[in-house]
């Protein structure tokens, strides 16, 4: 019998997945341009990326889900023609999945949540790397953290 996979935990996986397999992309444009120490982060990098594909590929096959495949090309947000831009790149990538890990971090399943989170933390401490800072919460935007205006309503 086919087991039930609920629409959120396998939204959340494909969109993990989906981020893993253009992390896997870019980090093949970012080595292109890096050398030395650089090359080999990026190199290790694209490891972790393909180990987490594969992981995310067997939880939706087992989960019953049909894991969409990658795509075989990505548009870059930014054109990468030097080692600054490749190492600004896969910065911008590793955020890239850190945000899409948050959605499991949000799902009922404590397990998933649990790998959505230690793969956020490796996500984050990867960009931290490839940026030289960290920021205060990995994987939201920036406008996420302003505060609101208070509203001139009166009572």
């Amino acid at each position: 019998m086919a087991r039930t996979v609920p629409a959120d935990t396998a939204m959340a996986l494909q969109g993990a997945l989906a981020a893993e397999n253009a992390a896997i992309y870019g980090y093949g444009v970012a080595g292109a341009r890096l050398s030395g120490a650089q090359l080999a982060a990026a190199q290790q990098d694209w490891n972790q990326h393909r180990a987490a594909q594969a992981t995310l590929t067997a939880m939706l096959t087992r989960l019953g889900a049909q894991p969409v495949p990658a795509a075989a090309a990505y548009t870059l947000p930014f054109p990468v023609r030097t080692a600054q831009q490749a190492a600004s790149l896969a910065a911008f990538l590793e955020e890239g999945v850190t945000r899409a890990y948050l959605g499991l971090v949000a799902l009922d399943d404590a397990s998933l949540r649990a790998f959505g989170a230690r793969a956020m933390q490796a996500c984050a401490l990867r960009a931290a790397s490839w940026r030289g800072s960290t920021v205060a919460f990995p994987g939201l935007p920036a406008s996420a953290l302003r505060r609101p205006r208070p509203s001139n309503h009166s009572r």
